[in-house]
């Protein structure tokens, strides 16, 4: 990630910490990327209970004001507010704690005992290594955080 975006990254959340702070909501993630050619600005937010199309849209029209206002981004983009959704990357330790005694799914970087990806419970973390309770395929594992290419919410199906 270039600087410019992690600038780019860094001032829009500054923008939208109070209009979520308003509302009660959290940002779980804040990216700014270009695909096939386009540029977007994705915020995805939660609140206690779940975040609703609504709420999405609430915070979009306030956050698009205050983009305009900042003048922060040259170029043409697409905001996009939504919910992280069920499968949404573990990235912050409010991630893993709210994650806990859940349902997560692993993919690693290379193979550990021919697998790359595992499903379990999340039993416990912290800085060097996640440990999963394979629910009956084989009792807890812990993988070192090194070699974790994603870990994600997974409901299993």
């Amino acid at each position: 990630m270039s600087s410019r975006t992690q600038a780019i990254e860094q001032k829009a959340e500054e923008l939208l910490r109070p209009i979520l702070d308003q509302g009660s909501y959290e940002l779980v993630d804040l990216e700014y990327v270009k695909e096939a050619g386009t540029w977007y600005l994705r915020a995805y937010c939660d609140k206690a209970g779940g975040i609703t199309v609504d709420d999405c849209e609430i915070i979009s029209r306030a956050f698009e004001v205050k983009l305009d206002e900042a003048d922060l981004i040259e170029e043409a983009y697409i905001l996009e507010v939504s919910s992280p959704g069920l499968g949404r990357p573990l990235k912050k330790e409010k991630d893993f704690i709210r994650a806990m005694g859940g349902p997560v799914e692993i993919r690693t970087y290379r193979p550990i005992d021919h697998e790359k990806e595992f499903c379990g419970t999340l039993t416990a973390f912290d800085k060097d290594t996640v440990t999963l309770d394979l629910d009956g395929e084989g009792g807890e594992k812990v993988f070192p955080r090194a070699e974790i290419a994603l870990i994600r919410m997974n409901d299993f199906d």
